[in-house]
Parts: C-alpha cells; structure tokens; sequence
C-alpha cells in the first residue's frame, strides 16, 4: 500500500468521531513494530520522528528514510510525520524526503512571534502538499518539565489557527511529555469546549501518562490525533531486560531486539482500539 499523507487519516477520523494512533519512531525496529501492530489491528497509523530522535541519530535521512520504506510496504495506511521540529530547514528537509506532514513547535516563542514562524511554515508546506500541526502554548515535560496545570484557551486556540491557517493544533489539556506513571488528568470540558471552537483536529501530545479508559474518553470527547512514545518506550526496554536477564548468555542484539519490536508490536495492535482508531 502506498505510503500516505497524514489528512487521509486524520480527516476521515474526525468525521466519523474516532481517533488516529501516532507512534515516535526512535530507531527501525520501532518503525517495524508500530507498523505490525497496525496491520494486526486493522487499523491506519501515524509513524512520527521527532527532533530530539533526529539529534540522536545525528541527522534525519537515514532513519527518516527508513520510515519512509517501512511505511511504504505496509498493508495498512501509514503515514510520516515530523513531530516537534522547531526548525524550518528540517521541516523542508523531511518534506524532501517525504513525510506527508510536520508539526512545527513555536510554542517556546511569545504569541506573535509564534504565529508569524508558524504561517511561514505553513504557507510553504501547504505549496508542497504537506499537512502541517502546530502548538499555542507548551505541553509540559519537554525539558523534564512536569506542567500537567497548563491549559490552552478555546478562544486564542481558534485565533491561532485562524492567523497561522494550519491543519491540526497540539492543545494542553492536562498531559506532559516522558510520563512514565499514568496519572495525568485531561479536562475533558476542555476537550469539548476546543472541539467546539477550533476548526480543525486536535492532536494530544503527552498521551503516555493517561490512564487507557482516558484515552478513549479524550477522544469521545473530541482529541482526533493521538500520541503515544514513552508507553513504546517502556515495553520496548522492558523486553530487552527481561530477556537478557533469562538469557545472559546472549550477545547477539538481533536476538533481544527482536523481542523488543515484537512487545511493541503488541502494545500498538491493543492501543489503536482504546483510541477508537478502528471502527467499534
């Protein structure tokens, strides 16, 4: 199946009131495994790589391309996103490698500032075809900072988008990023109350820290695009200990890496129905 833009998946999503699974990809096999999870669930998903992977990697071509092969041959709709970039060259960067979309964060700048970088951005991503997401405000935890107390405003959330002219908008409902404890509480009034200013999908970020009955409440409630990777992260290291530990013996990485993609795989395949990213 050919690779897809990511508003073939998160239009028909917000139209029928269900959600869309984006997963950050930190080396190949994550990318492998979301996709597997997705195909045994029968269900469309979102491959994401975020700056802080690409700084990892050193730079975005290989592993973005990688994403960009695995996507390619799934026999689900997937979709390649850049998530969190506060860079334009990478934006342009992952759009010449083909990612159907970017989330440009400018949500460290104070409001003009923000919507000024963020339409420029737009503005050159929509010439290309490309779907764009933004952020108003800061979702904690991005810097180890836990700020589950941030809100965004309904009223500023529908002028920024009206002002930047982006497709989706990363909104803080009461996440942060890096939990590793499902304790976060979402404001699911709030919810409501953006869904019913903002024209556009709303995208949660931080969703690792929300307890899974949550999840599915968020997005009754009216979050579309949702995004998981520490959750990913936690199964996936958790594997790698467990098997090490019952096999000390091994040194081959294809060995215990693999049972790491396969737990990931599992995690994605039983997420996508909490998140109504499967008809019910």
């Amino acid at each position: 199946m050919p690779l897809v833009a990511t508003g073939e998946i998160v239009g028909p999503a917000v139209r029928a009131g269900l959600g869309a699974g984006a997963f950050n990809v930190i080396q190949i096999e994550h990318a492998q495994a979301i996709v597997a999870g997705a195909e045994a669930a029968g269900a469309p998903v979102i491959l994401q790589i975020s700056e802080n992977a690409v700084r990892y990697h050193g730079a975005l071509a290989a592993i973005g391309r990688a994403a960009v092969e695995v996507a390619a041959a799934a026999r689900v709709p997937v979709a390649v996103h850049l998530d969190h970039a506060t860079e334009p060259a990478l934006v342009r960067e992952a759009v010449g490698l083909g990612f159907g979309s970017v989330m440009f964060d400018a949500s460290a700048l104070d409001y003009e500032a923000n919507v000024a970088a963020t339409a420029e951005v737009a503005a050159d991503c929509h010439a290309r075809g490309v779907w764009v997401e933004a952020e108003l405000g800061e979702v904690g935890g991005k810097d180890g900072v836990h700020a589950p107390g941030a809100r965004t405003d309904p009223a500023e959330a529908a002028a920024y988008v009206a002002a930047t002219g982006v497709d989706a908008l990363a909104v803080a409902v009461g996440t942060s990023h890096a939990m590793v404890v499902k304790e976060a509480v979402v404001d699911l009034g709030l919810v409501a109350d953006l869904r019913a200013a903002v024209p556009v999908p709303l995208v949660l970020h931080g969703s690792s820290g929300v307890p899974e009955a949550d999840l599915t409440r968020a997005v009754e409630a009216g979050l579309t695009k949702v995004n998981i990777a520490t959750h990913l992260n936690v199964a996936y290291t958790r594997a790698i200990r467990d098997h090490l530990a019952a096999h000390p013996e091994v040194v081959d990485p294809r060995r215990y890496v693999a049972k790491a993609r396969d737990a990931v795989a599992r995690e994605v395949a039983r997420l996508l129905p909490l998140l109504r990213a499967v008809a019910p």
